[in-house]
């Protein structure tokens, strides 16, 4: 495929979303929580809480990637709060609210869940889902723009990240106990395509293709299913995007790129000086923005923050 001829192929966006605060979805999960002091906990709760972050995630798609046909959000029968009075001539038409019933179909005995994997892993299975999609976490924002071969060249994914040993591999990490954080579960994918070290690809937006998964899971249910029935993360569990990372990579259908054209906060401890300095520091060529539990941000950091992203994207 030409960089010419996939010009014209559609490219679609899709999104995990959950409103934890929702009185609904905390009784859901109470049943299957062996503490259920654990729901109030911080470190628990910003898995699901959220501070209507995904609207500027929507916001920034439609304004700096114009090329995106569809726009999918996966839920479990929740909607956001901007998308309930929708009409016809809303700007928000092009997106799409897609509950976890749907994805699940034939494997409902797996629902409910409440962990991101087995959403990841079944998302390929969204109807009409383009072959060439981009997944987003909804606290992720395009802040510059975008074009289609910023994720796909040739119709091959754009993979940005680098190379590193396996834990394992690393004398000081041999020993440690066994993790369900980002790496470990890139670990995980990597050893199941049969590699030994991974690709540590970061929180930045994933180009994959449904293809990719289609064939893997036709050919490999057990893994399928195996990554989709925990209700929380444990530890075999691998992520998805690095299965299809490493899938691209050992069968030379995807492109490695090491500049990740991100700025990102994982916490918010310093001064707000600090975080205006960094938003507004003139700098073309970042893409993206992450913002990592921003439920969890200082009032005074959060009002601007959020400011600064409706200032962004109008």
């Amino acid at each position: 495929m030409t960089e010419t001829s996939f010009n014209d192929a559609p490219i679609d966006a899709v999104i995990l979303w959950v409103d934890g605060n929702d009185e609904n979805h905390k009784e859901k999960i109470l049943p299957y929580l062996e503490d259920t002091k654990k729901v109030k906990s911080k470190k628990f709760r910003t898995r699901f809480d959220q501070v209507n972050e995904i609207q500027y995630t929507i916001d920034s798609i439609l304004k700096y990637a114009t090329y995106i046909r569809n726009i999918h959000i996966i839920t479990d029968n929740q909607t956001p709060d901007f998308l309930k009075n929708k009409d016809s001539n809303s700007k928000y038409n092009k997106v799409n609210i897609v509950d976890h019933s749907i994805i699940f179909k034939d494997f409902e005995e797996y629902l409910p869940v409440f962990n991101c994997r087995p959403i990841e892993t079944c998302m390929y299975r969204i109807p009409n889902l383009a072959e060439h999609f981009i997944y987003l976490n909804d606290d992720f924002f395009l802040i510059n723009e975008t074009k289609p071969s910023d994720f796909f060249i040739n119709g091959n994914p754009v993979l940005r990240g680098k190379w590193l040993k396996f834990d394992k591999d690393i004398i000081y990490k041999k020993f440690k106990k066994p993790r369900t954080g980002h790496k470990s579960i890139q670990q995980n994918a990597a050893k199941l395509i049969g590699f030994n070290k991974y690709y540590n690809f970061k929180h930045t937006p994933h180009p994959l293709k449904k293809s990719t998964f289609e064939n893997y899971f036709k050919a490999n249910e057990s893994i399928f299913i195996n990554n989709i029935k925990y209700k929380f993360r444990n530890t075999s569990q691998f992520t998805p995007q690095g299965l299809g990372n490493h899938l691209e990579i050992k069968n030379n259908t995807c492109i490695l790129k090491n500049d990740l054209q991100l700025m990102y906060f994982r916490s918010y401890k310093k001064h707000l000086r600090w975080y205006k300095f960094k938003l507004n520091k003139k700098r073309n060529n970042i893409l993206f923005l992450g913002l990592q539990s921003l439920d969890l941000c200082p009032p005074k950091k959060l009002e601007y923050i959020l400011q600064w992203l409706e200032n962004r994207m109008r």
